[in-house]
């Protein structure tokens, strides 16, 4: 019997979208969604340091880069060394031996460090529990170098804003020759709104030396009740403000971002997470205190923690870093493509029950019918190419499996094999492909009897 379809489609319709429609659209269609499939990174592969290490912050110094971390072991601030920032040493000082007077000396409210080279030596600034206010506030150190001791500078904390619920998670930018301090209002010990805010200090960051302006706050669903670990970059014109999101402690941690033309704003937020326990297909989980440091081959990398799957600890974990027109991608971290966003030819864009956006592509029922994905990827090799597909083709009146052809930057790639599902009910299938750095296109085109597309992601 020849292949029959037992549902009716509309006539044929020719669509093109081009990819300029994709680069205009990069900050909706680079949102992240974790469904079915088996990341390939270093952070997929495991944490690049394994024992309790949270709230991550690089800096380099010559050739060594130094991390620092919330409390452990026994310190104020965790310290260790790299020249790779694949392989690290665990140092056994304590790089900040003593706190501030203003702080109460309780190690386990020692929080978040941010370090960077302020032209003499180094400034560190640090969470600790304010005496006068019992909020948590931010304090500063100074050191002649990146390995410390870092000793504590002024009488009170550079930042406590008592009546927002204190503040942490501090963060440096710089501009122009003017340096900034990112940190988020502790809000969520008070059931206050979260904000990360923007403030310039002085070139060593011992003194603020302008009002804080608040740039996003928790808003989002997925968001929970707070945003923290502001992390800010300038990458292809425009700012890119990372954040953490939700409760840290659990596998709901997550990493998004926002980005704005002017520095101080409007900022505008991705429409899903960068990084969650989901995208990275469990291997990773909680994700998120991140920081965004340039390796020694000159490339982004992204370092944060993770929680160990007994929940013992939050390990370290790096992963390269790309940008897709300027919007980050995370390697080992799934990339959403809706399939009506994509370049359709011959095939239809259809309102479809269940599908991630309520549309789907139908129809792809002739020679020259494709889908084609432009999808961008930090590092080139072996990637994961995840489906979201319906089939529910008859070969008479058995059901029966379908495919899709497969290219993959305009050579043949075998297929894509897709099992009996039925209309409208939709499931995932995983093939390898090999990619290159960067943007690349993925084609599926007509192949055994009848599928339809509801969306792609690339791991």
């Amino acid at each position: 019997m020849p292949p029959t379809r037992t549902r009716s489609r509309t006539a044929r319709l020719r669509t093109s979208r081009p990819a300029a429609l994709l680069a205009a659209l990069a900050l909706l269609l680079v949102g992240l969604v974790g469904l079915t499939g088996s990341p390939a990174s270093a952070a997929a592969a495991g944490p690049v340091l394994d024992r309790n290490f949270p709230d991550p912050d690089v800096v380099k110094e010559g050739g060594t880069y130094h991390a620092y971390a919330t409390n452990g072991e026994g310190k104020n601030i965790q310290h260790a060394t790299s020249t790779d920032l694949k392989s690290w040493t665990y140092g056994a000082a304590d790089v900040l031996p003593a706190l501030g007077a203003w702080a109460r000396p309780d190690r386990g409210l020692v929080w978040a460090p941010e370090v960077f080279d302020n032209g003499a030596g180094f400034t560190m600034w640090y969470v600790a529990r304010d005496q006068a206010s019992d909020k948590q506030c931010i304090g500063v150190a100074t050191a002649a170098s990146a390995s410390g001791p870092f000793q504590p500078v002024g009488s009170g904390p550079l930042v406590c804003p008592a009546a927002d619920g204190g503040a942490i998670d501090p963060a440096s930018y710089t501009e122009g020759g003017r340096r900034y301090l990112l940190w988020k209002n502790d809000g969520n010990c008070c059931a206050l709104d979260t904000w990360l805010h923007l403030q310039a200090v002085s070139a060593d960051g011992t003194a603020t030396t302008g009002g804080a302006v608040r740039l996003i706050r928790q808003d989002r669903a997925w968001e929970g009740n707070v945003i923290e670990a502001p992390t800010l970059v300038k990458r292809d014109g425009h700012y890119v403000l990372f954040y953490s999101a939700d409760s840290y402690a659990d596998e709901r941690y997550k990493t998004s971002y926002a980005v704005a033309t002017a520095l101080e704003g409007p900022y505008t937020k991705a429409a899903n997470p960068l990084m969650t326990t989901d995208t990275f297909g469990g291997t990773v989980i909680g994700p998120g205190g991140q920081d965004v440091v340039t390796g020694p081959d000159g490339r982004d990398r992204i370092l944060f923690h993770g929680w160990s799957a007994d929940h013992s600890r939050r390990a370290l974990y790096a992963a390269d870093l790309g940008w897709a027109n300027g919007y980050p991608v995370v390697n080992g971290s799934k990339v959403l493509y809706q399939a009506e966003n994509a370049t359709v030819h011959n095939a239809v864009v259809r309102a479809a029950a269940g599908a991630l956006d309520g549309k789907a592509v139908g129809k792809i029922d002739f020679a020259d019918s494709y889908v084609e994905f432009s999808v961008f990827v930090p590092t080139a090799g072996a990637h994961t190419l995840t489906v979201r597909y319906g089939n529910g083709s008859l070969d008479g009146s058995a059901r029966t499996a379908a495919s899709h052809t497969l290219t993959v930057n305009g050579a043949a790639a075998g297929e894509v094999a897709y099992p009996y599902t039925g209309w409208d009910n939709w499931r995932t299938v995983a093939v390898p492909v090999e990619l290159r750095e960067g943007w690349n296109t993925l084609r599926l085109g007509k192949g055994a009897f009848f599928t339809e597309l509801d969306s792609a992601e690339v791991a």
